[in-house]
């Protein structure tokens, strides 16, 4: 069983015309006490996301219900934990809302040394 209070990402996509049902959900998010940070929209490629996204970052007891908002949106989105391998967690540990997004993967932190706390200059967690 997961942590409860293990760190989870989801990475929200979206593109040109889902802009605005993402931005809508970005707002709930930032009003939402469960969400511990809600990332900037970022409408080109940023790190191993090659589309538009943002992230939100939030404990695995909330996991339940943030997947269930972004499923409500329709949007895509990737869930992962925050653990020391970043490739890990942006592949065999990360779950698929909808159509999955190829990754840059050659740009994530290798496994020991996951840089994605201090990179991003975030220390919710």
């Amino acid at each position: 069983m997961t942590n409860p209070d293990a760190p989870y990402h989801a990475h929200i996509y979206y593109d040109p015309a889902e802009r605005p049902a993402a931005a809508a959900l970005r707002d709930r998010f930032g009003q939402d006490p469960a969400i511990l940070f809600v990332g900037a929209m970022t409408d080109g490629a940023a790190g191993p996301h090659p589309i538009a996204q943002y992230e939100v970052h939030f404990l695995a007891r909330s996991q339940v219900a943030v997947v269930a908002a972004i499923k409500a949106t329709g949007l895509r989105a990737l869930v992962h934990p925050l653990t020391d391998d970043d490739l890990a967690d942006h592949t065999t540990l990360a779950h698929w809302i909808g159509e999955p997004v190829v990754l840059d993967v050659t740009v994530l932190d290798p496994p020991g040394v996951n840089q994605g706390v201090p990179r991003f200059g975030i220390s919710d967690f």
